[in-house]
């Protein structure tokens, strides 16, 4: 069941003063038919820092699914995550490969070389998420952190993925932010 995300969102009259430009649901929700229950909301993205401060925002959220931000922006979105189940358990690396490219982001899935999980991916960005409700496992390349309701993480373009080995779904916030491998961690990484 895919909650709305309600978003307000302030800008400025022509004399500047504060207003609402508006109040409801955020109008970009993302579901994947492959993975019942899952739904992505962007609230909000920018494109490029310093982020342009205007009288009203134009929507940035709408046009095709992005899980990145471009270029110097950011992307802030909250997730629906469904338990696991049986279904992430039987996919293979066909099945990770599409779920990503669903997602809009094909070349971020690791599961082929890592075997860890079917949804590890890396991205190059700092991506801040904070659990809202329910639980939530981040698995990385050797190991594994339970998050619960409250508890932040800064991931920093490891490998990783969130799996919910609980029998509700998880409500998390991320904050993504785009970024540039240091060049010695880059070749590290190339040489995985």
């Amino acid at each position: 069941m895919n909650r709305p995300v309600r978003r307000v969102v302030t800008g400025h009259d022509q004399q500047g003063k504060a207003i609402v430009v508006s109040d409801g649901p955020a109008p970009f929700v993302h579901t994947i038919e492959m993975r019942p229950g899952y739904s992505a909301t962007d609230v909000w993205r920018t494109g490029g820092t310093p982020a342009p401060v205007e009288f009203a925002a134009a929507e940035p959220t709408l046009g095709p699914r992005r899980q990145l931000p471009t270029k110097h922006g950011t992307v802030i979105r909250i997730s629906e995550i469904p338990p696991d189940g049986d279904r992430i358990g039987k996919m293979d690396v066909a099945m990770s490969k599409k779920m990503f490219a669903s997602l809009g982001n094909a070349p971020a899935s690791t599961f082929a070389s890592s075997g860890v999980h079917p949804m590890m991916h890396r991205t190059e960005t700092i991506d801040y998420a904070i659990v809202l409700e329910g639980e939530l496992t981040l698995i990385l390349d050797d190991s594994e952190v339970l998050l619960k309701a409250g508890d932040v993480t800064v991931q920093v373009g490891t490998n990783h993925a969130w799996s919910n080995r609980s029998d509700k779904p998880c409500r998390i916030a991320f904050i993504l932010i785009d970024g540039a491998f240091e060049p010695t961690l880059k070749r590290a990484l190339d040489a995985r």
